[in-house]
């Protein structure tokens, strides 16, 4: 059986933010003491190893779930499915609906069950759900999606991954300037006649040794702030991560790789999550010098320069870019072997080879 994306879509918000815009934040250690470093020299630092210029902010009015129906209703109108067959709407995120400066989670109901309100779709049997999985959202969503339709559960599943992390940024925190808002999103069918499709997954969670402690939710570095307000942001060890994720990555890939049974030449695209242009760049050659070989030059496309870390939308985002678009000179064309590759909190590893 084989298990088909027959349609994707995304929405990127309208608003621009650009490295510029950082230059009056106010910078502090985790201590709550001034970084020695001018905002320039932060700044440019910052964009040397993240290779972020800009990233994309949602309006005051847009909660995320908005972005997540009108990335679901393009992937619809382009699957060419009538969205009532649709047997499950799986959506990933990390922090649900937040209002724009309130700073406050907001769950209940779930997006899921917020997008199919937002839909019309009328089939109760369409089940709606969310997944916290940090940025692999997606994909363990699209991993889920398919035993859906291996067990006959389903046929036809959604899967929606979106964030506004600018709702839970520390304006004190240099990290924050990776991080941004959006949503991809794709259908996923059972096709029997189709040969392609996923050909194999592999996912892992990390946490006997603290890795759950590298992303998390934290206080502010201001300290007035944190003695007169006790909202959380978004709060990751930077070094940690990478070095978690150059540690664990590679080998999470290479293992799903090998059960596809493809040849490592014949790997067309890495849509590796958005994460940090250097971190993803590294993760890339560990996993090809695991054959003993270099990743093709036109093997990893790349959106974060623009789009900035959107968190779980990073990867359904740019995948639907290159299918429509051929962005940056980057193509696919049926037959191609892909593989789609994330890490992030909890800590989540995952991966999946999939034939166009």
């Amino acid at each position: 059986m084989n298990y088909r994306i027959t349609g994707t879509g995304s929405c990127t918000p309208d608003i621009i933010k650009k490295n510029s815009d950082f230059l009056q934040n106010k910078f502090l250690d985790r201590d709550g003491s001034d970084i020695q470093s001018s905002n320039p020299e932060i700044i440019e630092k910052f964009k040397s190893i993240t290779g972020i210029t800009e990233r994309r902010y949602a309006s005051n009015e847009i909660n995320c779930s908005d972005l997540a129906t009108d990335a679901a209703r393009s992937a619809i109108v382009d699957s060419k499915i009538d969205q009532e067959t649709l047997d499950y709407i799986i959506v990933a995120h990390n922090a649900g609906d937040i209002s724009c400066n309130g700073g406050q989670v907001d769950t209940l109901p779930s997006i899921a069950s917020k997008v199919k309100a937002k839909l019309k779709i009328k089939n109760p049997n369409c089940v709606a759900y969310d997944i916290l999985c940090g940025c692999p959202g997606w994909v363990e969503g699209m991993i889920q999606a398919k035993s859906f339709i291996n067990s006959g559960m389903a046929n036809k599943c959604l899967i929606i991954g979106c964030d506004t992390l600018s709702r839970i940024l520390d304006e004190n925190d240099r990290d924050s300037m990776i991080y941004a808002d959006g949503s991809g999103a794709t259908i996923l069918e059972k096709d029997t006649s189709y040969d392609g499709g996923i050909l194999s997954h592999k996912s892992a969670t990390f946490t006997y040794e603290g890795e759950n402690d590298f992303i998390f939710y934290g206080s502010s570095y201001d300290k007035d702030l944190r003695e007169s307000n006790d909202q959380k942001f978004l709060k990751m060890n930077g070094r940690k991560v990478y070095e978690f994720a150059l540690k664990n990555v590679p080998i999470a890939m290479k293992d799903c790789f090998d059960e596809s049974k493809q040849n490592i030449s014949s790997l067309k695209k890495i849509f590796i999550h958005q994460a940090n242009q250097k971190m993803d760049e590294a993760i890339v050659s560990r996993f090809y010098r695991l054959y003993k070989t270099t990743p093709p030059d036109d093997v990893l496309p790349m959106n974060i320069q623009e789009y900035g870390n959107s968190s779980v939308a990073t990867i359904p985002t740019l995948f639907d870019i290159v299918r429509k678009e051929n962005y940056k000179g980057h193509k696919i064309s049926k037959g191609d072997v892909i593989m789609f590759a994330s890490v992030g909190a909890g800590m989540n590893v995952n991966a999946i080879t999939y034939q166009v």
